[in-house]
């Protein structure tokens, strides 16, 4: 017997792919970075990408441990003809803004089914996306600032090396 709903199972299976998507995103934007010599960026992105894998993979454990069954679902090839660095973090900061209010909705959909099995779950991801969105909102303060993407560039290696510490 199921712990899970199957409206709330869909629901998570579409989340996966929402994480698997956004892993992709940060992906395409890591590579063209890193094509165009922002490679610390590039390296603050894949580590993006390898975070919405967790993610991903997180919201897998949980529809396995309750007795559902994941399906993974197809998504389109992520945008690559990126045109500058104040683009890509831009998008990365909206797409961020997306995945919150996905992640809200989980939330009203699991109180509207009255199931409480997610709530600790659903609690970290909330408190996950304001990170995200607090990472993302600041990359694109900083990018305004320096005004010189190469030194962007440089000052992103050097606040991930301080915050490793």
């Amino acid at each position: 017997m199921a712990l899970i709903s199957e409206k709330f199972n869909d629901a998570l299976n579409a989340q996966i792919g929402e994480e698997l998507n956004s892993a992709y995103i940060y992906l395409s934007m890591s590579s063209w970075l890193k094509e165009n010599n922002f490679n610390n960026l590039g390296e603050w992105f894949f580590s993006q990408y390898n975070e919405e894998l967790a993610h991903a993979y997180k919201f897998m454990d949980y529809v396995v441990e309750t007795g559902g069954t994941v399906k993974l679902p197809g998504f389109n090839a992520p945008k690559n003809d990126w045109q500058n660095v104040e683009e890509i973090v831009k998008a990365a900061y909206a797409h961020e803004q997306h995945i919150t209010g996905k992640i809200n909705e989980l939330v009203v959909l699991a109180e509207e089914l009255k199931d409480y099995g997610p709530r600790e779950l659903l609690t970290w991801f909330v408190s996950e996306q304001i990170e995200e969105e607090s990472s993302t909102s600041e990359l694109v303060d900083r990018q305004a600032a320096f005004r010189n993407d190469m030194l962007f560039d440089h000052h992103t290696h050097r606040v991930s090396e301080s915050s490793e510490e």
